[in-house]
């Protein structure tokens, strides 16, 4: 499983706030939240995100209340994957629910990123590469992976009624 697109750099705690601003969600339909990800912290990400895109960002990525709309708004805004230091537990479930891979690294992942880089996330490798260099990738548990292929923890379920899915060990 691999990702590359453009990094988006963000820093340390960015909530889901700054991630879909609470002003959005009774205005807006589930289907337009894309248009205003990440505008509590850059207000014109949604012009400069493309398909595919990657964002990289330090501690505590996804702080603050839980918002699985946080979530949707970067799977819609064209938003891949997310690489962080660390990321907020409820953020990481959302994101598992969901079907958005979430990487820590094994660092601070700014140190080889820039804003604008090109990047490339191989999470079989564990390795994020960028033109300044690389950086390894903790290991994520096996059903974490499966659930990011199958779409989202809920259709990895879906697909094995039988048998739960942090229950499969690394059978696929």
């Amino acid at each position: 499983m691999r990702f590359s697109g453009r990094a988006h750099v963000f820093g340390d705690d960015v909530d889901t706030d700054q991630i879909i601003p609470g002003r959005y969600l009774r205005r807006v339909g589930y289907d337009e939240l894309g248009k205003y990800a990440m505008t509590g912290a850059d207000p014109e990400f949604p012009e400069k995100v493309r398909e595919g895109d990657v964002i990289v960002a330090g501690r505590n990525f996804g702080c603050g209340s839980s918002r699985e709309q946080a979530v949707m708004a970067l799977q819609q805004a064209g938003v891949s994957c997310v690489v962080a230091e660390s990321f907020a537990r409820i953020f990481y479930r959302n994101a598992l629910n969901r079907g958005l891979p979430l990487l820590e690294a094994e660092g601070d992942p700014r140190e080889v990123v820039s804003d604008g880089d090109r990047v490339e996330v191989d999470v079989d490798g564990l390795v994020l590469r960028s033109p300044s260099g690389e950086m390894g990738l903790r290991k994520p548990p096996s059903f974490a992976v499966r659930a990011w292929k199958a779409g989202g923890l809920l259709r990895l379920a879906s697909e094995r009624p039988d048998e739960p899915p942090w229950r499969a060990g690394d059978r696929g």
